[in-house]
This record gives C-alpha cells, structure tokens and sequence, in this order.
C-alpha cells in the first residue's frame, strides 16, 4: 500500500477548517442550529469534488454525502461509511479560531498568546507525555480549537484524497457522511438512511491514539418544572410559594458525594443538571440522566421523581411537571452482534503500527444513534484532546495515523468479504 509514502494533507485542512465557526446553538429551534455550519459544509462539498468525489452534495437539512465508488469485483464488500460532525460546541467559543501549529513539541508548557493565563501544561493533560516530539495545533486562548470534531472532519477528507489519487488496491463501496448538530444531540435526526445506503460504519470522533469504542453511555433527559404560587412581593405573607426557592431546595436534595459527574468515573452512571430558568413562578430544570445499562435509566429517573416528591410535599399548592426524553442507547447493544466491525478496526491499527485501545465512551457519539437506526458504528480516534475547552489540542501524527488506519481498514473490509 502506498499508503506508506503519502504525502499528508491532513493537518492544512483541519487548520482551514478549525477557522470556520461552526458553533452549534442548544437554544435553537432551527436545523441546522446554526446556519454558519453550511459554510464548511459548502467547502468540504467544493473540496470532495475537486478530489474527484464525483457524488458530493449537501442536502437541505447541511448533511454532506459523498460515494468513493468500488473498484471493479469488488461490489460485493459491504458498504463501509465514514462519519464526522462538523459543528462544534457550545460551551466555549468556536467563534475567531486561530489555529497555531507548535513543531516537535517538547514537553514544556504551551503558553497561548491572546490569553497567558491560558496555559497547557502535562500535569493538567497527561496524554502530552505520549505526545513529545509531535507537532501540535492549539487555538490561541480565546476560543475552542475545533478539533472535536474538525480533526475527524480533515481525518476523512485526507483519506478521500488518498484513495481517490492514489489507486492500487482493491476496496468496496465507501460513504462519506459530515454532519451538523451533534454537539446538542440532533446531529442525526435528518439522516436519510436510504440515501447513505451503507451496511456499517465508523465515526472519527476518539481521542487518544488507538482508542477504539464501540460501548457508550445510555441517555436519557428529564425536563422538571415547578409551580409556585406568584404574588405581589409587598403582599406576600403567607401567599407566596418561590418557585426560584422550592427549586433551589430540591436540587439541595441531591447527593453531595456520588451520582454526579465530578464523583463517578468508568462504568459509573450520574444525574446531571444542566440548567435553571425561571420566576418567582414557574421553574425549569433540566438534567441528564447517564448509565452504560439502559435499565438504570429508569431507576434514576424514579429516584430522582421521589426526591422532587419529598421537596414539593413541604410547601402546599405547589406542583410539579416531570418528563423524560429519550436521547440515545449504548451502542454496544447492536454492535455486540457484529464484532467483526470492532475486530476489523482493531486489526487495521495493528497494520498501521499502532497499539489499540478499547475504551468504553462516558457520553455518546452520532455513532450511538446511528447504530439503532440500522448502521453498527463504533468510534475511532482523531487526537482531539482537551475538548469543548481552550486547551483543546491535536497531535498531527495522531491525525495521520487515523488516515492510516481508514486506509488499512479499507483494505480488511476487501478481505473478509
């Protein structure tokens, strides 16, 4: 495979890309939640055709699809899908990314420039310990880099550009699918299955070299609103019920020392509230409900039902609202019955030269949701690290071995067919 000696593209596009903002908006009603991320929709349309992705096209809904064709006798290999999201999050800004590409990284600390308090340093990201001697991107201190999910982004379309220049072996049918909105969890609630026509598939969306997923999170949301009882402030005395004040109390409720993100690690599921709004009389909650086993979900929600019970019971009148939404499932349901899609990846990073790394994931992936509607899709790394923050960073070499691997694993698909 010439794979080998390719001459790289993949860190001038995700530089290109990380400058795009792409930020998603949770508060929208639109889709995409913002209109920005068909800029890079648009561009990566454009660059797919001059690759000679002869199919490229974006969709109403911001989707991109795009065909690598088999090669002759070998249309009898499962239809193998790539995917990536191109938005990114909302917790930092992705708004004026300014790339910054540090050579043969050296272990020091990585002062950014546009803010010198920002500063990444190994002790605060261990995995920079690995990365000595890489070429890292940062952003320079006032936003996001993008590299969640922009590396997975320029992951793909740099192995776009290898097969497609770069003939000499055999390969079946490939997808390519970049979506919108995964950062506020509708990224495939357009999808069209029917037009991406594949059997299985992969998101580029991992972190670490080699890390391997194919088991996330089950999810689940409960949207709680409380009712007091609203009165004039300066006529309040024994009328008034805050609904502000009943809510405070009942988050009080919550454990203090398990339960919650900042307790749990591994396996360990959380209740997590995300926000509060409101008045004196009407109250929103909204929490995420988290576990690996579907069923605890459940149990969560009935614990946390009882508790917002115990609350409302100490103040007469008011009420309560309690709804649940179902977000996505642990993908290792479906995958469990197909491991080979699990063991081909693997296999490809052996090929590659590179140590796998199965990893279960603590939240979820398009992946998680594509895999229930038909697509078995584990996750595969990228290098983004530091992620949804303004230390978020990406080894070039990690991104390369991730075209790597596509490559090698383009070829076992052929194989096992």
């Amino acid at each position: 495979m010439s794979i080998d000696n390719y001459n790289y593209t993949v860190s001038e596009r995700f530089m290109k890309y990380a400058r795009i903002d792409t930020e998603a908006d949770p508060n929208s009603t639109t889709f995409p939640s913002t209109l920005k991320q068909k800029d890079l929709a648009k561009v990566l349309v454009k660059e797919l055709l001059e690759i000679g992705v002869a199919d490229a096209e974006m969709d109403e809904w911001g989707y991109v699809y795009a065909t690598i064709p088999a090669t002759p006798g070998s249309e009898n290999v499962p239809t193998v899908c790539f995917c990536a999201h191109m938005d990114t999050a909302p917790d930092c800004s992705g708004k004026d990314v300014k790339p910054i590409l540090h050579l043969n990284y050296d272990g020091n600390p990585i002062t950014l420039p546009d803010d010198n308090t920002q500063v990444i340093t190994t002790e605060k990201h261990p995995y920079l310990k690995e990365k000595i001697g890489d070429d890292l991107i940062t952003a320079s201190g006032l936003t996001l880099l993008g590299a969640d999910d922009k590396a997975g982004v320029a992951c793909i379309m740099d192995y776009a550009n290898f097969m497609l220049n770069n003939p000499g072996f055999e390969h079946g049918r490939i997808r390519i699918l970049f979506t919108p909105d995964e950062e506020v969890g509708r990224g495939v609630d357009h999808i069209d299955m029917d037009r991406l026509d594949a059997d299985y598939g992969y998101t580029l969306d991992g972190g670490v070299l080699g890390s391997i997923e194919d088991e996330s999170f089950s999810a689940d949301a409960v949207t709680i609103t409380i009712h007091g009882i609203s009165a004039h402030p300066g006529y309040a005395k024994n009328k008034l019920t805050n609904a502000i004040k009943v809510a405070s109390d009942f988050i009080d409720q919550l454990p203090k020392d398990s339960w919650s993100p900042e307790t749990t690690e591994g396996r360990e599921g959380f209740v997590h509230p995300t926000s509060v709004s409101g008045i004196m009389e009407k109250v929103k909650v909204s929490f995420i409900i988290r576990d690996h086993i579907t069923a605890k979900l459940a149990e969560y929600e009935a614990r946390l039902k009882q508790i917002l019970d115990d609350t409302i019971a100490k103040y007469p009148g008011v009420t309560a609202d309690f709804e649940v939404k179902e977000q996505y499932r642990n993908m290792k349901e479906i995958i469990k019955d197909v491991p080979f899609v699990t063991d081909n990846a693997i296999e490809a990073m052996k090929r590659a030269g590179i140590e796998p790394r199965p990893v279960i994931i603590r939240g979820g992936t398009d992946g998680s949701r594509l895999s229930f509607m038909g697509l078995p899709c584990p996750n595969l790394f990228t290098g983004e690290m530091g992620i949804h923050s303004k230390h978020e960073y990406v080894s070039v070499q990690d991104m390369q071995k991730a075209v790597k691997t596509m490559a090698h694993l383009t070829v076992i698909w052929k194989e096992n067919a």
